[in-house]
């Protein structure tokens, strides 16, 4: 066996004048040197390991601070014992190699000292190396190191998986962190809990909620159990994935296992049921877990605070941010985005911008997404002037504009019709080297399509595609192992794994990451939209072809755009074979896609087709009753419309999910088909329940009942209007008042009406037609 290289001083004992004097016996335990020694050769070593223990190793290591490489030859010769590599030993060792400059290098240098000299190396030396090179942000040669390790005869164990796994998941290289995973097991490795922690976590950031409860299924029926963090991991997860109940219901779980759920845990639950707007659910759960000693801190806060704005009970906010400054819980800069939002989206975005301004008073920096908020304020505005200006002001910052700050100002110029100008602020963004995001590609793409350029909006979604770097695009669409889709990379990264090229495969995703932004299905959806739109019905499903062929699934928008689209051009049947096909491919149709069918429905005079598709959507309903949902269908079927409205609402006030949409759609419907007795009575109805009938509804209900003579109803239904706040259009407001003064009896019950439209603030003179003010000066 060939020795190791080292300096001869090494060798030769210390002077007696530099040893420690003392009256008590020798410490047994080996030094340095006599480990140094010792690692050449078989006979002698086991005698001096058994004095070895893991804090005189740390000690020994540490000893040797000035000169590291001592030290990691102590740790190198160490990760041959697991006994000896504890998780403070490999810390010690990290900060080694990030402390000194040339600490990595050094380290490399020793590795292949070991390995030319025959000594085996165990896998904690390349985990710490991996672990380094990630702190330092140098993810690629953290990977690197991984697939180094055959070249150093090391097989990787479950904790250098980890290591790795920990890297790839962190960067979002998601797809070949699978891959590595599935390359473990068939080395026969037992994952661990932090494998699936790790895992589950990755899933959950990539929207694969699915797949994450896959996976921790398949953890716990590997014997092993999850601990708080793993469980935190899963319910954010499924908060973020709109399934608050389900999340709430592994909290319970999680408990009845002798798991303590902890702080975190709660506020992920807390902020799942906030961003849901299930308000009152969220406070039920703040009084259940206050009892349980829960302290609602700075996250709770933000997070009730935050669901109150988007519910826009901006009063209610504002009185919570009160109760928080009295408590004297400190202000961190997420809860100061949040206030600065939510001023914004009241329409007070000066008290917002003299919020961002009174931030530093506090001690507090404000980021990007503080300035965004305020921008944004500006252009929901339509203060684009104003918007564009706090840009230029703030644009010499560090970190800013970022990516989003030209999103919402490109969004606010197609908003505001000015397409050019948003064109024009996407090219400047590319030139200051500021890579715009899907989403940025989204906003522009869908101005030019609602501009009806679509044209520009195709060769911006071509651009999109194929990115900064066409010919690597190119390169990979060509040869009999093309990757054209997500399902034929996800192949090409297992055989490159597969081959031990696993640097080679990281390479490739990160180029592809960098190469351009993949479109998503918002571009997919927003360019069918334009198809549509455009009567293009052909293009549309070229691109739905297209899109399902390069992996990415339509969602329900997909369908339901399509659907709208086939009815446009009246092709109603094709419209309810997409409908079919839809739930044939597991793609569960929104309420949306119902009221879209339902529209078209009313519209070709099938009205009772569209009640029977809204009981088939509240029959896909959790916890709807059966028995119930029939008899409101028998009620329809024999004229009793007022018992069948009466358990619809029945029904939505007991699962609090009044929807305004199909009682809207079905009034209309009702006066579409002539049936403007069954829609008075349906109107009388919802009255009755206070809920408010839409202006559109009310406008087909005096347009049905001037048509039928009933004028005395007409007029109440407009006092309805001008009770509730309603303007209505000057075209039906016209009709009216001409039936009135056209009638034998009813013509002091127009200038009535006048008196009060006047009082109520229209326009008179720009709202009544010329036919309707001669009737006025001839009576």
């Amino acid at each position: 066996m060939k020795p190791l290289l080292r300096p001869i001083h090494y060798f030769i004992p210390k002077p007696p004048w530099r040893r420690r004097y003392s009256h008590t016996q020798p410490d047994p335990s080996p030094t340095a040197n006599d480990l140094l020694t010792l690692l050449d050769k078989s006979d002698g070593a086991e005698s001096l390991i058994s004095h070895l223990s893991n804090n005189k190793l740390i000690s020994l290591i540490q000893e040797h601070h000035k000169n590291p490489q001592l030290g990691f030859r102590l740790f190198i010769w160490a990760t041959q014992r697991s006994k000896l590599c504890t998780r403070m030993c490999s810390s010690t060792v990290i900060d080694m190699l990030l402390g000194d400059g040339n600490g990595v290098e050094m380290y490399w240098r020793t590795l292949e000292e070991f390995r030319d000299s025959g000594i085996r190396i165990g896998c904690d030396a390349f985990s710490v190396l991996i672990r380094g090179y990630d702190k330092l942000g140098l993810a690629e040669k953290a990977v690197e190191a991984f697939s180094r390790m055959k070249d150093f005869d090391c097989k990787p164990d479950v904790y250098t998986y980890n290591a790795v796994l920990y890297v790839l998941v962190r960067k979002e290289v998601f797809l070949l962190a699978l891959a590595v995973y599935n390359q473990m097991l068939k080395c026969n490795l037992s994952p661990s809990r932090t494998t699936y922690s790790i895992l589950i976590n990755g899933f959950c950031k990539s929207r694969k909620t699915q797949d994450a409860i896959q996976m921790f299924d398949e953890m716990t029926q590997r014997g092993i159990a999850p601990n708080t963090i793993t469980y935190t991991i899963i319910i954010s997860g499924l908060c973020k994935a709109k399934r608050a109940h389900d999340a709430h219901r592994l909290v319970d779980t999680m408990k009845e296992t002798g798991c303590t759920p902890d702080v975190i845990t709660y506020n992920a639950l807390l902020d799942g049921y906030c961003k849901l707007g299930r308000l009152d659910e969220a406070y039920a759960l703040v009084r259940l877990l206050q009892r349980d000693g829960y302290v609602l801190g700075v996250e709770g806060y933000s997070s009730l605070i935050l669901g109150l704005f988007r519910a826009r009970r901006f009063d209610e906010a504002h009185e919570l941010y009160g109760k928080l400054i009295d408590e004297g819980i400190e202000l961190d800069v997420i809860l100061c985005t949040i206030l600065i939002k939510g001023l914004a989206d009241a329409g007070r975005v000066t008290d917002a911008l003299n919020f961002l301004s009174e931030m530093s008073k506090k001690g507090l920096v404000p980021d990007a997404y503080c300035y965004n908020a305020v921008i944004k304020g500006f252009c929901d505005l339509g203060l684009l002037d104003e918007a564009r200006s706090l840009h230029l002001e703030i644009s010499k910052q560090d970190c800013f504009p970022n990516a989003c700050t030209y999103t919402i100002l490109i969004c606010g110029m197609c908003r505001n019709g000015l397409i050019g100008e948003a064109a024009q602020i996407f090219n400047e963004m590319e030139k200051l080297g500021c890579v715009p995001s899907v989403v940025t590609f989204n906003a522009l793409i869908d101005g030019l399509c609602k501009a009806s350029k679509l044209e520009d909006a195709q060769l911006l979604f071509y651009k999109m595609e194929i990115g900064k770097k066409p010919s690597l695009f190119l390169r990979l669409s060509q040869g009999s192992d093309r990757v054209i889709d997500s399902a034929s990379l996800q192949k090409k990264v297992e055989q490159l794994c597969e081959s031990g090229l696993i640097l080679q495969a990281y390479k490739l995703l990160m180029q592809l990451a960098s190469s351009g932004v993949a479109p998503d299905v918002i571009t997919y959806n927003t360019l069918i939209n334009g198809f549509c739109k455009n009567g293009n019905i052909d293009g549309a499903f070229k691109l739905f072809k297209d899109m399902q062929l390069k992996g990415i699934a339509p969602d329900s928008v997909t369908y339901g755009t399509l659907i709208d689209g086939l009815q446009r051009v009246e092709r109603e049947e094709d419209a309810f074979v997409v409908f079919n096909q839809m739930v044939k491919n597991g793609c569960t149709p929104s309420s949306d896609v119902y009221k879209s069918l339902m529209t078209w429905s009313c519209r070709n005079r099938k009205v009772s087709l569209a009640v029977s598709l809204w009981l088939k959507y509240l029959s896909s309903l959790p916890h709807r009753e059966e028995e119930a949902i029939k008899e409101i269908e028998e009620n329809f079927k024999e004229g009793q419309i007022e018992k069948a409205i009466q358990g619809l609402l029945e029904m939505d006030v007991k699962f609090r999910g009044l929807d305004l949409g199909p009682y809207t759609i079905l009034l209309i419907g009702l006066c579409q088909v002539q049936r403007v007795d069954e829609a008075l009575r349906m109107f009388s109805v919802l009255q009755e329940y206070k809920v408010n009938v839409t202006p559109p509804s009310c406008v087909h209900l005096i347009n049905g009942l001037c048509r039928e003579g009933n004028l005395d109803l007409a007029i109440n239904v407009f006092h309805y209007t001008l009770e509730r706040g309603f303007m209505l259009m000057p075209e039906i407001c016209n009709k009216l008042l001409k039936c009135l003064l056209r009638s034998r009896d009813k013509k002091d019950r127009a200038f009535d009406l006048i008196r009060r439209m006047r009082n109520f603030g229209y326009d008179l003179d720009a709202c009544l037609h010329q036919t309707t003010k001669l009737l006025l000066q001839f009576h």
